[in-house]
């Protein structure tokens, strides 16, 4: 793939995304703020969930269009359920990484001499949701009652083993004291509430130099502060779809709805970067559960 195509496929998810931002900006309602199914997109054939931006990309889709369903798949995966796609339905792009060795002749092309480095190309997909097709029928999956996913949602956050304090009226993550802080339990209006916001502050505790490494030194109103933002939003997002749990507006929304606009206009490449940094916070705190770090704060996750 050349580099135009390549930029093209960063511009047109860049693009999808923003116009899902403005969509939502009235009522602080982003993308990932899931109104019906809670899970993160899922593919037909594979079963396995999307990652990183085209979680993103898929729910701005499904936004945009009034999709409900989480699944998707090519045309021909839909072909291999026995489904068929509709005549007229329009794809959604995702893309997938393939690492490669470059070319001699793309290395000179490039000014590169060095032999076999590798490199590393996107690739372009396009997927139809669920609703878009005929001859599919959506297994009855079992039902996880709210007390039950509140009790995962519980046992997740404790098994971290972050310093979190409740207490006060406002929910943040104390670089210097290593401490994560929220208002009290009954000062959310309910637990998905409360878990939704401690979602969001443990993926700015990821930031942490033993954990995953990412720099909170920016400003308010500076373009890394928002950068950071919108990596702890991502995050959050993911953390409760993987959860089974509503991710929900907040109104500091407000305050950074325009500098993560500003973001993405300047730089198509930045909501990339950061779904990538927050997939990697997701996964260190999945990994966590698991016992997967070790000790008490090792290991990085690689975006």
């Amino acid at each position: 793939m050349n580099s135009s195509s390549k930029a093209d496929i960063y511009s047109r998810i860049t693009e999808t995304i923003i116009a899902a931002i403005e969509a939502g900006a009235g009522d602080f309602r982003m993308p990932w703020h899931t109104q019906g199914d809670t899970s993160r997109p899922f593919n037909i054939l594979t079963s396995k969930p999307y990652r990183g931006i085209n979680t993103v990309a898929l729910w701005a889709a499904a936004q945009e269009k009034g999709f409900a369903s989480p699944v998707w798949g090519t045309y021909k995966q839909w072909q291999d359920k026995g489904a068929q796609v509709r005549k007229g339905e329009k794809s959604s792009l995702v893309v997938f990484w393939k690492v490669t060795e470059a070319e001699p002749e793309a290395q000179e092309a490039e000014g590169d001499d060095k032999q076999g480095q590798a490199r590393i190309l996107a690739r372009a997909y396009y997927v139809f949701n669920a609703a878009q097709v005929d001859g599919w029928q959506a297994p009855v999956l079992p039902v996880v009652e709210p007390i039950e996913r509140v009790a995962q949602a519980e046992a997740f956050f404790a098994g971290l083993g972050a310093t979190i304090r409740e207490g006060g009226n406002r929910a943040c993550y104390i670089p210097s004291r290593d401490e994560i802080h929220v208002p009290p339990f009954a000062a959310f209006r309910d637990a998905v509430a409360y878990y939704a916001t401690l979602a969001h502050e443990a993926t700015h505790w990821t930031a942490h130099l033993k954990r995953c490494d990412r720099d909170l030194k920016g400003r308010f109103g500076s373009e890394s502060y928002a950068a950071e933002e919108l990596v702890a939003e991502l995050g959050a997002a993911y953390l409760c779809a993987d959860l089974g749990l509503a991710s929900e507006p907040r109104p500091d929304h407000a305050a950074y709805i325009a500098s993560w606009l500003k973001v993405l206009r300047n730089d198509p490449r930045a909501i990339f970067t950061a779904a990538a940094r927050a997939q990697a916070a997701a996964d260190w705190m999945h990994a966590r559960q698991l016992g997967a770090m070790g000790g008490a704060d090792q290991g990085r996750a690689v975006a």
